[in-house]
């Protein structure tokens, strides 16, 4: 099944920002500030289609848990998918999104390439807004995540996840938090990352 999606993305974690998992003044990234990265992912889908399958106007989450300590340091995370799509979109975005429909996935999420545990996938009612560096999202009980501003220096930063060839920004979360089943966790003042994306595949 050929597929695009297009629209915008933010992300938090519990890493120091400059996130040094991200490029930096075109210097590869590397390991955690802490060891273990906790986080949340945020698109918006603008545009987008899976085969004959719309998929405009729908957001997705993800959240996550590594430790660099880790063999491989895969991956534990939860899929969040708009309970209001049709079970059709649902399933879309779900093959996307694990990775399992190939393209451009295999480059930039790393939950894909590596050894991983999809713990769930959950239609749930997502509330986000991915206005610039006022980004918010909350998923109700479940996860919450309120962007601060910008983060102040004048490094180039680019991420994996959206694309290093994508301008972006490194943002700063007034607060980050997921408490959901095996991922359970609750931080301020932590990095984040803001960009557009674009992803394919056939």
């Amino acid at each position: 099944m050929s597929w695009q999606i297009q629209g915008s993305y933010f992300e938090s974690c519990n890493c120091d920002a400059i996130c040094p998992c991200r490029r930096i003044d075109g210097v590869p990234g590397g390991r955690s500030t802490h060891g273990v990265c906790t986080g949340v992912l945020s698109w918006l889908i603008e545009e987008g289609a899976a085969g004959d399958v719309d998929l405009a106007g729908l957001p997705v989450a993800l959240a996550s848990r590594y430790s660099d300590d880790e063999q491989g340091s895969p991956w534990s995370w939860i899929l969040y998918l708009d309970e209001r799509a049709s079970g059709e979109q649902r399933g879309a975005l779900e093959e996307i999104f694990t990775g399992r429909l190939g393209g451009d996935a295999e480059k930039h999420f790393p939950w894909a390439w590596k050894d991983s545990e999809l713990v769930a996938v959950k239609p749930v009612a997502i509330e986000v807004d991915h206005q610039r560096r006022r980004q918010w999202l909350r998923i109700r009980d479940r996860v919450s995540v309120v962007i601060r501003d910008r983060y102040d220096g004048p490094q180039t930063v680019t991420c994996v996840i959206p694309g290093h060839e994508r301008e972006g920004e490194e943002i700063v979360a007034d607060h980050l938090l997921v408490d959901d089943g095996p991922l359970n966790f609750s931080y301020s003042g932590v990095c984040g990352y803001a960009s557009t994306f674009d992803y394919s595949g056939t």
